[in-house]
């Protein structure tokens, strides 16, 4: 993997949010992928959950200052970055205070989704590969985790389809089965195609729900892996009929080579 850029991109990550399998995995991934020598970019929203004291998160006043517009309106777009201790390793956060100073990731008191997750989602998307474009830092893999970044691989195939930073990028996700309940709004296909995003390509978020947003994930990918032991069964399902490389279920000790030879001999020779 010495000197792959890749770019690894998670709605949650440790330790900087509690453990699950993608918090987990999304740590893990470009941690061990440094030690291989790969160069590493990773980017994450920044909950209000997270201690930004604990974690030393500091403002990247460079990058910061730009507004991105979501649904016709113009939203600031704040970086902040920390150093992952004893790893050499940093890691860029998506803020804005709109969507994200709240002290919660998904859901309300009453375990209700928030009604702008849509739009949370949308801007996480934008901001990231902005500031990837700000940096000028070319990706060979772009690797997604999570439902907050499924609309990335959807992005990087439309709105950014033409871009020249990211014609050579490989688009991976990894799908793991840690459904919500409920729906996003029904509106997000109206905010999306404000960018617009090709029709064909919104039809499965007429009813934008988690196994319609893994769908949209793998659809616009260029290989998946399947992060979770066993995943909803209409995922699997869509999963069959896939056309590209998929790399089944690793086990956290057998990940690292696995990962490594998908990416060499499969992501970036597809």
């Amino acid at each position: 993997m010495k000197d792959k850029k890749i770019l690894y991109i998670a709605s949650e990550m440790m330790p900087y949010l509690p453990e699950n399998q993608t918090s987990k995995m999304a740590f893990e991934m470009p941690r061990k992928m440094n030690q291989k020598g790969a160069m590493i970019r990773v980017f994450t929203p920044r909950f209000g959950l997270i201690n930004e004291r604990k974690h030393q998160l500091h403002e990247v006043i460079r990058l910061s200052g730009v507004n991105l517009i979501i649904n016709d309106i113009d939203m600031p777009l704040i970086i902040k970055v920390a150093s992952i201790p004893r790893e050499r390793m940093q890691v860029y956060f998506i803020d804005n205070e709109e969507y994200f100073k709240r002290k919660a990731l998904f859901t309300n008191e009453d375990n209700d989704l928030f009604e702008d997750n849509d739009e949370r989602a949308i801007f996480f998307a934008k901001g990231v590969l902005e500031t990837v474009k700000k940096l000028n830092w070319a990706p060979d893999i772009i690797h997604v985790s999570g439902w907050m970044a499924a609309l990335i691989p959807l992005y990087l195939k439309t709105y950014y389809k033409n871009d020249a930073l990211f014609t050579q990028s490989k688009i991976v996700a990894s799908i793991y089965n840690e459904p919500f309940e409920g729906t996003l709004s029904k509106e997000l296909i109206d905010k999306l195609k404000f960018d617009n995003l090709d029709d064909e390509k919104l039809t499965f978020l007429k009813e934008p729900n988690f196994n319609n947003l893994s769908k949209i994930a793998i659809a616009n990918a260029d290989a998946v892996i399947q992060g979770s032991f066993s995943l909803p069964l209409d995922v699997v399902k869509f999963l069959e009929d896939y056309k590209n490389p998929v790399l089944e279920y690793k086990p956290e000790e057998e990940f690292v080579e696995a990962y490594t030879d998908f990416y060499l001999n499969h992501v970036l020779n597809s």
